[in-house]
């Protein structure tokens, strides 16, 4: 299987906020894409259980994740959901996204990281089965028993 690579044109086709080439050099965007190779594994071994094609977008969605966290950064945006404020005192409450882990918190910061978050959970794997009996892991028990 070949490895993905950085494809400018059908990354922003695909993705049309980052079509500026004034904001969003080739060179930039493709060392976006590079950094999220750190986070996704472009080689396709384990634990993936995706096609090239489902490997591609992830590893596109990392990219837009990136570029679209490094943008709101740059641009003093918070990544967060504002619940309540006070001006007074200064008081400002914030709203966690309802994910268990900082990568998980990490990606629900972009439409983008949220859609990534939404592929690895469908296509990568969980792990491997160690151990037990291999009929606990179906609906039915050996000689078809509950």
């Amino acid at each position: 299987m070949t490895t993905p690579t950085y494809n400018d044109t059908n990354f922003r086709l695909q993705f049309p906020q980052f079509a500026d080439v004034t904001m969003f050099s080739v060179q930039q965007l493709s060392s976006w894409w590079t950094m999220g190779t750190s986070y996704v594994n472009a080689q396709n071994g384990y634990p993936w259980s995706c096609n090239p094609n489902q490997l591609q977008l992830a590893l596109d969605l990392m990219a837009a994740h990136l570029a679209q966290s490094y943008t709101l950064i740059s641009q003093g945006v918070p990544t967060v959901l504002v619940q309540g404020t006070t001006e007074g005192s200064v008081t400002v409450s914030m709203t966690p996204p309802p994910v268990t882990s900082a990568f998980g918190h990490w990606l629900s910061t972009t439409s983008y990281g949220q859609q990534l978050r939404s592929l690895l959970k469908a296509v990568a794997n969980v792990g491997l089965y160690v151990g037990g009996y291999p009929e606990r892991s179906a609906f039915r028990k050996v000689y078809g028993a509950f």
